[in-house]
């Protein structure tokens, strides 16, 4: 199981497709503290959570970050990062080692420097980003590099893919754009419907090709479509929101995923293992019971429909039909 602690808002960069509107001024006075957040990982580890990822904002902002990974890792967990990159130094990158960090996913959205830079909004952030890459291989640190596919870059995704692997990299997931935070601005830019499983399919195809991981993140229906493909993933479903996974604010609300603003509980007031096992909201989504397409679909136990997407085109049902599918039993 997979769970995402979003830090602190904290940031350097103000992304354009920021889903947690996060940036230099976002800083939230009600952030978990060191201690609040020790207490929170121990209860992720009793829940029965695996892969431990800090994100933000920029979690390398947070002064205590490598002494919350040494206790993830303490704790039999496997600590992640999700990064912008720019801050890891070679210096930086021994103490993320050092501390027990296992990867690190670095943001790079394209070959062109002026192309990320731009997403970023931040000159210089693609170099940064590189050399963090780098830094990080040095000493010893899987890294994952995450790409948001957007139109701006849906021609040069296997260009990209190319140049990661000169980098040594492990893997490299696509993210497709879910229109949540300042992403909703940027929102007519999403790879939408047939263009989005042409993108899955080229993700599929060009896996088969090279040696790295290739996930389409936010993509569920990669799932089914390489079962049609008889590829051998090793991943066991698609969505995993509200059944292997979840994220935690900032301020210690636990949501269904970073794309779905629906809170569940707060850490403050009950311990996660507790808010895991038994809320509501994450006991229906395990029922998979869901409407519209993909309640008659037959890849249910493999995919799932995206679940944030859901969300969002059906005016806050998170358990209706997945917009954007057309595979299988869906519409």
């Amino acid at each position: 199981m997979i769970i995402s602690w979003n830090t602190t808002k904290e940031c350097n960069l103000y992304c354009k497709h920021c889903y947690r509107e996060s940036g230099p001024e976002a800083k939230q006075n009600d952030e978990l503290t060191t201690e609040e957040g020790k207490k929170m990982l121990d209860e992720i580890a009793k829940a029965g959570f695996k892969i431990m990822i800090f994100s933000g904002g920029e979690p390398l902002l947070r002064d205590d970050i490598y002494e919350l990974v040494e206790h993830a890792a303490s704790l039999g967990m496997r600590p992640v990062f999700g990064s912008n990159g720019m801050y890891i130094t070679k210096e930086v990158a021994k103490k993320l080692k050092n501390a027990g960090t296992a990867g690190m996913g670095i943001s790079l959205d394209s070959v062109d420097p002026k192309i990320h830079d731009e997403f970023r909004q931040f000159e210089g952030a693609w170099e940064k980003a590189v050399e963090g890459i780098k830094n990080c291989i040095e000493v010893g640190i899987s890294v994952q590099i995450n790409t948001t596919i957007t139109d701006v870059n849906y021609d040069e995704f296997e260009e990209i893919t190319d140049f990661v692997i000169d980098l040594g990299v492990k893997a490299h997931h696509p993210f497709f754009l879910v229109p949540t935070g300042r992403g909703k601005e940027i929102e007519r830019d999403s790879v939408r419907a047939k263009r989005y499983h042409n993108m899955i399919d080229r993700i599929l195809e060009k896996q088969q090709e090279v040696d790295i991981e290739l996930k389409p993140t936010c993509a569920p229906q990669f799932m089914p479509a390489a079962k049609e493909k008889d590829m051998d993933m090793r991943f066991t479903r698609g969505c995993l929101a509200g059944t292997d996974y979840c994220c935690i604010l900032p301020n210690g609300e636990v949501h269904i995923c970073p794309y779905l603003p629906v809170e569940v509980g707060n850490v403050k007031d009950t311990p996660f293992d507790e808010i895991w096992e038994d809320a509501e909201i994450f006991n229906e989504l395990r029922t998979m019971d869901y409407s519209g397409s993909c309640g008659s679909c037959g890849h249910t136990d493999i995919c799932g429909g995206c679940r944030a997407r859901a969300y969002y085109y059906s005016d806050g049902d998170y358990m209706a039909g997945e917009p954007w599918c057309h595979r299988g039993g869906c519409a």
